[in-house]
């Protein structure tokens, strides 16, 4: 090896550089550890422990912050914490666009746009379609009632439909960047550690990462509120009370009163006592039917009424609100309101942690174009502070513009005795009245029931502004912190369980050298994560699977060029001679070469395509390639030249293996009819499965709500589903998961809805339909909160809508697709001969037919979970890297024996091109086998139909590589191509003949 030196001394500032980067994660874990200490469990102190030594300088002269920013990066199945995707509605943009037009073409448009957009596609680019489809030519983009109107100025009447959607596509760009910002500053003022937000290219996706995070309601009501803040005068009781009593006796001709429960009736009772208890107070247990439909529909809902001279008209369950808002917007209904009410909008209040499940109900005084007197765009600053008894408040100034507006406004309702209401999100945080004349300076504050924390966050979202469009939650992931630990524990046992093994195998089997690939294989280790840290790579779960298997792959370099080096010593070859052999392009590089570039276009395309912790696999899988090849090529040969150096020999084995598979003749070709036959009866099977059993698809695939929830005794699966289908009115799956005391539990109830009051609504059903099942008491915020230690509860939970469902699914298929026309290509390419390329491609569609096929015929008997979702897709392209790595090293011997001077036809050319490689197949799919076996038993619950799939991936990718992707070569091989084969090989024979009779 040329530049020994040059090699060494990049190889040592390569390990004293990734040290160096690992040194921090050391470090803050150790400060982490004493946070953890010294807060005994309680959260918050651990926080307010991190964040007062934030600013110290704690290494090498940085500070507790710089050296937790340069960190590894832990994902959130390892840390713990929320994961949300958060879809902008580019609806909602165009529509502001627009100026909300009441164009019917653009609104059919709009509408379908959301029905008929396919996969991957768009919704702007729907949208284009659909306006197309609609206006048929007649109307245009740049229409005066539409996008050429005041708020676009950039678009005139006279502009063609293409360039108005120039102008469209980059507005829409600068809404979701305008979006991005928001999140960005309401995140970074949150105060979680490593926050990671990311736009997803140009889907108008935004992803959320917030490792740490706990509370989860409140995360979810940060992310989704659009602060649209509004500020409306109100109707008192006195005032819009007659219209609600009209209403009422109009509904009970046509509606039937509901049946309040006694129990939530009582507890209003006691909290609201007001005018309407009078009509309430007198239902009793005993009631007839008849007695409550004597309320009427509309106030048999209410459980408490309005006082005089109060701008609270009464109060409703939450849960009914929905009924409420129904009767109040029947036209009918609305009718009936008087002329100078007509514009009346019902809107609701901030539940009180008094009365978490009861509501205020208030009437705005709005006009016919919904525009507030006075909105949130006046309000310049925010923050959280306290009023004179010492309750959170959050204060406000407004431009001066605004503050004239707000001292008109609190001067009219001084003077008329009203009330203001502070409208957030279609929310009444408060309606206060004016007692002490009007309010100049433009400073003022909302009150409403805070806790410091919603204080806080209410001055957050004010503070960083309002996004420009709503923002659904449509994929979320909620990963408890004992989980993280869990997974963590369970990844550090495989890690080391596999490179024990590998070692071991190694050493057993190599000797010396194998000792030698070990230390490169701890080289491969540090610069791996040397790479990480120095990246910012994020390590998840599914990444340190790709790490374990990476050890797997590491060694199979090294085996190659000690299955070579073996070759050339028997052939009598000097120790020098076979390792420039053994390390040459016409040794084991071209073959190593071709394997990993198949390895490398897989893990490209799993990159690509993938989401999360597939990234992190892929991230993983592509790094430890890299530096499996730098170690093994440079590290191992430094060793094997200073034993030349030394007069050291060197076998490449040990005294029990050094013949093992030596003068082995299998003649594979000859059981091609058999293994053919095989083959065509797995595939067959297959797909009569794939049609009668389906697969098991997963929330990645076809959408829904996902709950990992931990008990507290053995519960079973088919009570729970059943207690839990009543309780949703839809059906729900439960099945163990690791153990009884352990339920993976998947619906779909209202995934199809967004926002977070439908997210919480779940969790409140989840809880109540489960609680029955806990042998202690459990409270909702120990039940769904990720609290540190936590054991019980909602230790993961996840959403996917169909939208973001639909879209994995076409990725999925098209990364596999993908993969295989990649690797074709580049096999065309590098054996200059299609018949190669067909021949690997047969040999990995069997391969992946198969796998699907024992998911489709077993997972409904199978112990653990064996779901079709994005984790199964990332083991399928690593079996099909796997599979066209074990393939072209044989193809590559296969190449190399028909340009060479092996003595017989064809088939017996091939036949020992494989047999000389059968030492290197075994002994890679072994190592691997092995590796895969111990994460499968030891790496958890989590990973474990992941394994399996790859598990049964590299078994069968074995026997393919052998028995079928060799014989459809010499099928497909033209005869003439044969004829000339054999032809050179007789006249290299003869002319070796007459040359040695000479």
């Amino acid at each position: 090896m040329q530049n020994k030196g040059l090699v060494k001394f990049f190889a040592i500032i390569f390990a004293l550089v990734s040290i160096y980067q690992l040194s921090f994660t050391f470090v803050t874990g150790h400060y982490e550890d004493k946070a953890k200490a010294f807060a005994n469990g309680d959260s918050e102190k651990e926080l307010q422990y991190l964040d007062s030594i934030g600013n110290q300088t704690v290494f090498l002269g940085q500070t507790f912050n710089e050296v937790r920013a340069k960190q590894i990066n832990k994902g959130l199945d390892l840390e713990g914490g929320i994961n949300v995707t958060l879809q902008i509605s580019i609806k909602d943009i165009l529509k502001g666009l627009a100026n909300n037009s009441k164009n019917a073409v653009f609104n059919k448009a709009l509408a379908e746009a959301e029905a008929m957009r396919q996969g991957n596609q768009s919704y702007l680019d729907a949208f284009y379609t659909a306006f197309e489809k609609e206006s048929k030519g007649s109307v245009k983009l740049a229409s005066g009632d539409i996008f050429a109107n005041r708020n676009l100025s950039e678009i005139t009447v006279g502009m063609s439909d293409n360039q108005v959607k120039a102008i469209l596509d980059k507005k829409v760009k600068e809404s979701i960047e305008s979006a991005y910002r928001v999140f960005r500053e309401r995140i970074d003022k949150f105060g979680v550690s490593q926050p990671n937000i990311q736009m997803l290219g140009d889907t108008g996706r935004i992803l959320v990462e917030l490792p740490g995070a706990k509370d989860v309601d409140r995360i979810k009501n940060l992310l989704q509120s659009t602060a649209q803040l509004e500020f409306w005068e109100t109707y008192k009781v006195e005032e819009i009370g007659n219209y609600l009593a009209s209403a009422n006796e109009y509904l009970k001709s046509t509606e039937k009163a509901a049946k309040p429960e006694t129990k939530e009736i009582e507890q209003a009772q006691d909290s609201t006592k007001t005018d309407v208890d009078a009509l309430l107070g007198g239902i009793k247990a005993d009631d007839t039917e008849a007695q409550l439909q004597d309320l009427g529909p509309l106030f048999s809902l209410f459980v408490g009424g309005g006082q005089q001279g109060s701008p609270i008209l009464g109060y409703v369950q939450t849960k009914d609100t929905v009924k409420v808002n129904a009767l109040l917007k029947r036209q009918d209904v609305r009718n009936l309101l008087p002329a100078d009410q007509k514009y009346a909008r019902f809107v609701w209040g901030k539940p009180s942690k008094k009365a978490p499940d009861i509501v205020e109900m208030y009437a705005l005084k709005t006009n016919r174009e919904g525009v507030p007197p006075l909105s949130g765009s006046v309000v310049t600053g925010a923050q959280d502070e306290y009023d004179n008894f010492g309750r959170p408040v959050v204060g406000m100034t407004m431009s001066p513009k605004g503050a004239k507006i707000w001292e008109e406004l609190t001067g009219k309702a001084f003077t008329e005795r009203s009330n203001i209401a502070i409208v957030l999100d279609n929310v009444v945080y408060s309606a206060p009245g004016v007692t002490n004349g009007p309010i100049s300076g433009g400073r003022s504050s909302i009150s409403g029931d805070f806790t410091v924390a919603d204080a806080k966050d209410l001055a957050n979202i004010l503070r960083a502004g309002k996004l420009p469009a709503g923002a659904d939650i449509v994929q979320s992931e909620i990963v408890g912190p004992s989980l993280g630990q869990q997974a963590i524990d369970a990844g550090m046992l495989s890690a080391i369980a596999g490179l024990i093994v590998v070692w071991l195998w190694m050493a057993f089997y190599y000797g010396r050298a194998g000792w030698y690939a070990n230390i490169a294989l701890l080289a491969n280790l540090l610069f791996m994560f040397g790479i990480l840290a120095s990246l910012g790579a994020v390590l998840t779960l599914p990444g340190i699977a790709g790490i374990v298997l990476t050890m797997g792959t590491a060694v199979d370099a090294n085996i190659i060029i000690s299955e070579r080096a073996k070759e050339c010593l028997r052939k009598g070859m000097s120790l020098a001679d076979t390792i420039k052999e053994s390390y040459s392009w016409h040794g084991a590089m071209r073959p190593i070469v071709d394997a990993n570039v198949t390895h490398i276009l897989t893990g490209v395309i799993l990159f690509a395509f993938g989401s999360g912790p597939i990234k992190g696999f892929a991230t993983t899988l592509l790094i430890g390639i890299a530096t499996s090849l730098f170690t093994s090529i440079f590290i191992a040969r430094i060793f094997m030249d200073r034993d030349v150096k030394a007069g050291r020999t060197l076998m490449f084995a040990t005294n029990i293996t050094k013949n093992w598979f030596t003068g082995f003749n299998f003649d594979f070709l000859k059981m091609k009819k058999a293994t053919y036959g095989l083959s065509a009866v797995i595939v067959v099977v297959s797909f009569a499965s794939f049609f009668i059993n389906g697969f098991d698809e997963g929330t990645d695939f076809v959408g829904g709500r996902t709950f990992q929830v931990k008990f507290d005794k053995e519960v079973s699966a088919n009570d729970v589903s059943e207690k839990l289908g009543e309780v949703f009115g839809v059906s729900v799956e439960a099945k163990v998961f690791g153990n009884k005391e352990q339920l993976k539990i998947t619906t779909k109830y209202k995934v199809e809805e967004e926002g977070a009051a439908v997210d919480q609504e779940v969790n409140e059903l989840l809880y109540k339909g489960l609680k029955p099942y806990y042998a202690k008491d459990i409270t909702y915020q120990e039940f769904v909160n990720a609290t540190e230690g936590k054991v019980y509860g909602v230790i993961q939970a996840s959403k996917i809508g169909p939208s973001v469902a639909k879209d994995v699914k076409q990725n999925a298929y098209w990364a596999v697709l993908g993969s295989m026309a990649a690797i074709f290509i580049y096999l065309v390419i590098s054996f200059r001969k299609w018949q190669y390329s067909l021949g690997a491609i047969v040999s990995v569609a069997h391969d992946v037919i198969f796998v699907l096929g024992v998911y489709s015929l077993t997972y409904k008997f199978m112990p653990w979970h064996m779901e079709i979702d994005q984790h199964f897709i990332a083991a399928i392209l690593t079996v099909i890297g796997y599979s066209m790595n074990d393939t072209v090293i044989v193809f590559d011997r296969v190449r190399e024996f028909i340009a060479g001077k092996t003595k017989g036809d064809f088939n017996k050319i091939v036949n020992d091109s494989v047999n000389t490689t059968l030492s290197r197949t075994i002994n890679t799919s072994l190592t691997l086998i092995f590796v895969l076996l111990i994460m499968f038993i030891f790496g958890g619950d989590s990973i474990r139909g992941f394994i399996f799939a790859m598990l049964i991936g590299i078994i069968v990718g074995t026997y393919s590589s052998l028995f079928l992707a060799t014989p459809v070569l010499v099928d497909t091989m033209p005869r003439k191509d044969k004829e000339e084969i054999e032809r050179l090989h007789r006249e290299a024979q003869e002319e070796e003949l007459a040359g040695e009779q000479v």
